[in-house]
């Protein structure tokens, strides 16, 4: 994190030059919200923060919806009879600066030479510390995640392939001393554009200084585990035909679009294990009649009648089911019946559920393959091991979590008197 220094040198090369701003009113209002004044002054400041940060908020127009949003959460605070404790503040101070790796009087004095006063520094910190209680107060206890959205994200997961090889494009654009903003501004511009392959391409033909802009920044096939540690989460977040964000390294502004991908299933991802019903009847006659009636699993108990002791329930590896009832049971959807007709007898095959084999371990102990001496999980390499029931229960629950407090957000600003002089 000590590449926010160098974030703040810019800024203090930002803060030397000539600033338009100085010849107009500082404290004159330039929006309303709620009848609370917002002063040129405040949005020069959040300017000047967010572009230290190398955050969204470095145009004038981003850094006023920035504060506009902090009036609406701070609103919302008092709503709520939540105030900041001067200590809590100062935790929050220090728990943000150690993520430059400096404390909160050595992050302060870096912020100063950059030209960004204290009280934004402050302002900035306290509407973050109050919204994350707000949400706490008025959003979390609404939100809730059930067994079945955790199985969902498990199966997502489970039937994602692990990239191992990726193809992409470059574009390097230079910052030389004195132009790391324009370098900047004109990266997000690209990557905020959506270009699609072709397009990426001719804007590294335009812009790139690597040696790859002749090719329109084509690179070759390269192995995930080639990538830097640091650049690996970036690029594996893309899907393909989506560019990352600006990447600032020294001299240059660096920006990636993904071609193509490369995976491979998880060992054991195709294995499942099937919840399914079974019932012994004369004809196939009579099991089609009965599968016709029946609605679920739990009703077929009913629709059975005087032969609900008969039905068998079982969840069972698909190796270990019986090769007509598993290839019948292939056909079926949840809930839906099948018939095995053996001539003198025939079999009602209902499906219940059916789940990879392992997501069925994390959470029953059942055998996942017929073969006890090759247990799927005894296959599967520990870097490529399913994340834990609880964290993506966390993981669901903090993508709630998120998008409640958008929607809150965007609640109070709808609802919000915003107003220009």
């Amino acid at each position: 994190m000590r590449q926010f220094l160098s974030r703040l040198a810019l800024a203090a090369a930002l803060a030397a030059a000539p600033a338009p701003i100085l010849a107009q009113n500082l404290f004159e209002p330039v929006i309303y919200i709620n009848n609370a004044a917002i002063t040129r002054y405040e949005v020069d400041q959040r300017q000047r923060f967010m572009q230290i940060l190398g955050a969204p908020g470095t145009t004038a127009e981003e850094a006023q919806q920035a504060l506009i949003d902090d009036r609406l959460r701070n609103h919302a605070a008092r709503q709520l009879g939540i105030v900041p404790t001067e200590e809590g503040l100062q935790n929050g101070l220090e728990e943000f600066a150690s993520r430059a790796g400096l404390s909160a009087a050595e992050f302060t004095a870096a912020l100063e030479n950059a030209g960004v006063e204290p009280q934004a520094y402050r302002d900035f910190v306290s509407a973050g510390l109050v919204w994350r209680s707000v949400i706490r107060e008025r959003v979390v206890p609404r939100i809730k995640v059930s067994d079945a959205e955790v199985d969902q994200e498990l199966r997502r997961v489970v039937e994602t392939p692990i990239l191992s090889r990726v193809l992409i494009s470059e574009l390097i654009i230079p910052a030389p001393p004195g132009q790391e903003q324009q370098a900047l501004n004109l990266a997000r511009q690209i990557a905020g554009a959506g270009l699609s392959s072709d397009e990426f391409e001719a804007a590294a033909r335009q812009y790139s200084a690597a040696d790859s802009a002749q090719a329109g920044g084509r690179l070759a096939w390269v192995n995930i585990d080639n990538l830097p540690p640091s650049l690996r989460p970036v690029i594996t977040a893309l899907q393909p035909g989506q560019t990352t964000q600006p990447l600032t390294v020294e001299g240059a502004v660096v920006l990636f679009h993904l071609r193509d991908s490369q995976g491979t299933l998880r060992p054991g991802a195709t294995e499942q294990v099937v919840d399914f019903a079974t019932l012994r009847l004369p004809t196939a006659a009579d099991a089609a009649t009965l599968g016709a009636r029946t609605r679920s699993c739990d009703d077929l108990y009913v629709q059975a009648g005087a032969q609900a002791g008969q039905v068998q329930r079982q969840t069972l590896p698909q190796g270990a089911i019986p090769t007509l009832v598993a290839q019948r049971l292939a056909t079926l959807d949840a809930d839906e019946t099948g018939v095995v007709d053996y001539g003198n007898a025939a079999d009602l095959v209902m499906l219940c559920s059916r789940q990879p084999a392992l997501v069925a371990q994390m959470e029953n102990d059942v055998a996942t393959t017929a073969l006890p001496d090759d247990g799927v999980e005894d296959a599967v390499p520990g870097g490529d091991a399913l994340p834990t029931r609880d964290a993506v229960r966390d993981q669901i629950f903090n993508r709630k979590a998120n998008a409640a407090a958008d929607a809150y957000l965007a609640e109070l600003r709808a609802e919000a008197l915003i107003r220009r002089p």
